[in-house]
């Protein structure tokens, strides 16, 4: 890929409330300086135009908070006017100003035939008080015409006449040109001919938009170093992507390459389609990689911590193997990588997860060799010596339970259940002497469930019953009944997932199960695992091992080896 002579770096004091900002001025790289990027993010708009994805004004007004603690320049807030949460939003934060960053209100040209002074959808925008508007306009002839039904002055003429305008009111604009590498690929000319409308009326920024997301690296690269070469260094240019073509990171860093200082993407790559560029695989190659400063000294170890917030709150599970902040990104199974890790950690990671706030992971399964139950043991607070027989013993215990369906990789709970049992050191907090469950349907289709469970606890035995919408749901409740009032932080206790998978199809309704049960306490998370031919039974094995690991959990329990 050719890189561009021309590239820019942008920088401006820090950000503060008492007197607006000024155009940003543009200033060569160099040698002696840090090359500088802006972070874009969109999460809260074009993030939020994912298929399941919704957000309250509360989660919106948190992200942001988020995203500014992150250290994230511009922070897109949605589109005052399209929706009254929209228009509080921005309200809101009138009221709770961010510390860092700038929020920008978004919104397009004005309509055909009026001017902008009279296109009433301009006014919310206004009201919002941001101090700066990103408006996107038409960049693709074929929208100009079919889209939008307008002639391609016309169209040129919206974009002047709607940054002048919003210039005049002292708003600084930032100019998405939709569709652009489709528009440019189509009729370049005219493509170029709407930058140079933009720039001319007082854009800031022209950002360039792959919208559709079917463009390849090599050509986003070709065409960005042919458009700084006719638009100079008057205007700083800026890349937003998306990733259709699964291609979305590595379009925006080609863009980067030949010459943007902008990059817009979301956290996690959230989107419409197939999502946008995700933000957090582009800072973190962007910074650690090509030497771009995105974020201060110290923030970007917030990466990890920020992607899972924001998972969180738009109620969507995370991406364990997203790259860099993923569960799976540093995450160790086979014994050659585990032992070779262990002695250098750049045999098998091309950077220190610390860097982006993400921690190296051993994986147990029936691939591990000794070095994965040692490593494994010592991120417990486990030492193990691989003469130790109690090292050898949790390997054949591993490979051979694993062998019957459980899978342990999925539950560490579990694991750090069997560790201790092998070692002489698992903890009775109670024992189960028995348990029935006994499950009914009336005539309207309605089911219930009833548990009746026998629990021994310092030598007395406990008799309790519980009635459920389901099997497991009683039997959780007869068990909790049981030992509330023994151990009273059974309470917190949630189960938030229950997972069942048939080991042996082919067996019909006498194929093995296996259950993975997730607990919370509000602030740690465990998963514990159970397997037998009896889904009650499955069941039953870990909801008690669940309710049993949490216990150790809240005493503090250590396992310390003997000697």
């Amino acid at each position: 890929m050719a890189r561009s002579k021309l590239r820019y770096r942008v920088w401006c004091q820090p950000l503060t409330r008492s007197q607006p900002r000024s155009r940003l001025p543009i200033v060569r790289d160099s040698a002696m300086t840090a090359k500088r990027l802006w972070i874009y993010d969109t999460t809260l708009r074009d993030g939020a135009q994912c298929e399941g994805l919704s957000l309250s004004l509360e989660d919106k007004l948190r992200i942001a908070q988020k995203l500014d603690s992150l250290g994230v320049p511009f922070i897109e807030g949605g589109w005052p006017g399209a929706n009254p949460k929209d228009v509080q939003f921005f309200w809101q934060l009138k009221e709770t100003p961010l510390t860092q960053a700038e929020v920008v209100a978004f919104c397009s040209t004005r309509r055909p035939g009026r001017t902008a002074a009279d296109d009433p959808m301009l006014q919310p925008i206004l009201a919002a008080g941001t101090r700066w508007i990103t408006l996107f306009g038409k960049s693709w002839d074929l929208h100009v015409t079919e889209g939008l039904n307008a002639t391609l002055d016309e169209n040129l003429a919206m974009v002047s006449d709607t940054i002048e305008y919003l210039t005049r009111q002292g708003r600084q604009i930032i100019y998405d040109a939709e569709h652009w590498f489709d528009g440019y690929k189509h009729n370049p000319e005219y493509a170029i001919q709407t930058l140079k409308a933009a720039r001319d009326a007082g854009a800031k920024w022209l950002t360039l938009c792959d919208t559709n997301g079917g463009t390849l690296p090599h050509e986003i690269g070709q065409i960005v170093s042919e458009v700084v070469s006719e638009i100079g260094d008057t205007v700083p240019l800026g890349i937003h992507t998306h990733n259709d073509s699964d291609t979305a990171v590595a379009n925006a860093i080609a863009a980067v390459l030949a010459g943007a200082t902008m990059v817009q993407g979301t956290i996690d790559g959230y989107g419409e389609r197939c999502g946008n560029a995700n933000l957090c695989s582009l800072i973190a190659n962007l910074q650690l990689k090509l030497d771009y400063r995105c974020l201060e000294d110290g923030q970007l170890t917030n990466l990890t911590e920020t992607s899972r917030f924001v998972s969180e709150v738009v109620n969507l599970a995370p991406n364990d193997r997203a790259p860099f902040v993923g569960r799976s990104a540093f995450a160790h199974k086979g014994g050659i990588h585990v032992s070779a890790v262990q002695r250098n950690p750049l045999t098998y990671e091309h950077v220190r997860p610390e860097a982006v706030g993400n921690q190296r992971r051993i994986v147990i399964s029936d691939q591990s060799g000794m070095s994965n139950i040692l490593a494994k043991a010592r991120t417990f607070g486990i030492e193990l010596d691989k003469q130790n027989p109690a090292a050898r013993e949790i390997l054949e215990r591993l490979k051979n339970l694993e062998h019957e369906g459980y899978q342990f990789e999925a539950a560490e709970a579990s694991f750090d259940l069997l560790m201790r049992e092998a070692l002489g050191q698992r903890v009775s907090f109670f024992g189960v002497k028995g348990f029935q469950v006994h499950c009914s349907q009336t005539g309207t289709g309605d089911s219930n469930a009833l548990a009746t469970v026998k629990v021994t606890v310092n030598g007395r035995d406990f008799l309790e019953a519980a009635e459920g919408n389901g099997p497991v749901s009683a039997l959780d409740g007869a068990l909790r009944k049981a030992l509330v009032n023994q151990f009273p932080e059974i309470a917190d206790f949630q189960l938030v997932d229950y997972k069942v998978r048939i080991l042996d199809g082919q067996a019909g309704t006498s194929a093995k199960t296996r259950v993975l049960i997730e607990f919370t306490s509000g602030h740690q998370r465990w998963t514990t695992v159970g397997v037998s031919t009896n889904i009650i039974d499955a069941s039953y094995q870990a909801v008690v091992e669940g309710l049993e690991y949490g216990l150790l959990l809240q005493n503090n329990v250590p396992s310390v080896v003997t000697p």
